[in-house]
C-alpha cells in the first residue's frame, strides 16, 4: 500500500494530478450513447465505446458523430456527401466503429 502510494505521488509530482474518469468527465460520445434509447446502450458500452473514441478520433470528430446517436440519417447524409473533408471523415469515423466493435465486443 505504501508502495501504491508512493507511486502515485511521485507520479504526481512528475505529471501533475491524475485525472480519475468520473460521470461527470465522460466524454462527448459516451453521454450522447447514454442518452440514445437503445436498449443495448448500458454505461458500460458506452464508456467503452468512448474509449475507442478516444483511440481513433480528434475531439472535433467526436462532436460531430455524437450526433449519429441522436439522428442516425445524419451518418447516412454524412456518408453519401460529396467532398473529401467529408470523405476523410466518415474513413475516420468507420475506422472508429470497427476499432469499437473489436474493443468492446
Amino acid at each position: 500500500m505504501k508502495k501504491t502510494v508512493l507511486i502515485l505521488a511521485a507520479s504526481m509530482a512528475l505529471t501533475g494530478p491524475v485525472m480519475i474518469p468520473t460521470t461527470a468527465s465522460a466524454g462527448v460520445i459516451e453521454r450522447a450513447c447514454n442518452a440514445s434509447d437503445r436498449k443495448a446502450a448500458t454505461r458500460a458500452l458506452c464508456g467503452c465505446i468512448q474509449q475507442a473514441a478516444d483511440m481513433t478520433l480528434k475531439n472535433r470528430d467526436q462532436r460531430r458523430a455524437a450526433k449519429f446517436f441522436k439522428d442516425p440519417h445524419k451518418a447516412q447524409e454524412t456518408r453519401q456527401a460529396d467532398g473529401s473533408a467529408n470523405e476523410a471523415f466518415w474513413k475516420r469515423y468507420k475506422n472508429f466503429g470497427s476499432t469499437a466493435t473489436q474493443y468492446c465486443s
